[in-house]
C-alpha cells in the first residue's frame, strides 16, 4: 500500500487495484490506533476516526483533488501512487 502523504499524525495511502469494494475514488487513512476509508469527495466510507482529524483530512482532499483524482486514475490500472505534499 503506497503511502502517499502524511501529515499531522495522519499517514495517508492509496491501494492499487482498489475501485470494487467502495466503488469510489478513496484513500486509507491511519491515526493512532484508528484506521478509515475517505473518499475524495470527503465522505467516510468505512472505519473510524476523530472529527477534527476528518475535518483537516476533507480540507487536504478539497486542496489536492485534482492530483488524487490522477494519482486513483493510475492506482486503479495497477500503477503505484505519487507522493502528494501535505501542504501547497
Amino acid at each position: 500500500m503506497p503511502e502517499i502523504s502524511r501529515f499531522m499524525g495522519m499517514i495517508i495511502t492509496m491501494y492499487c487495484f482498489d475501485d470494487e469494494r467502495h466503488h469510489k475514488p478513496h484513500v486509507h487513512v491511519r491515526y493512532g490506533e484508528y484506521k478509515c476509508s475517505v473518499s475524495i469527495d470527503g465522505s467516510l466510507l468505512a472505519g473510524k476516526i476523530p472529527e477534527k482529524q476528518l475535518k483537516i483530512l476533507t480540507a487536504w482532499l478539497l486542496i489536492h483533488e485534482a492530483d488524487l483524482y490522477k494519482e486513483w486514475n493510475k492506482a486503479v490500472k495497477g500503477e503505484n501512487p505519487a507522493k502528494i505534499s501535505p501542504l501547497r
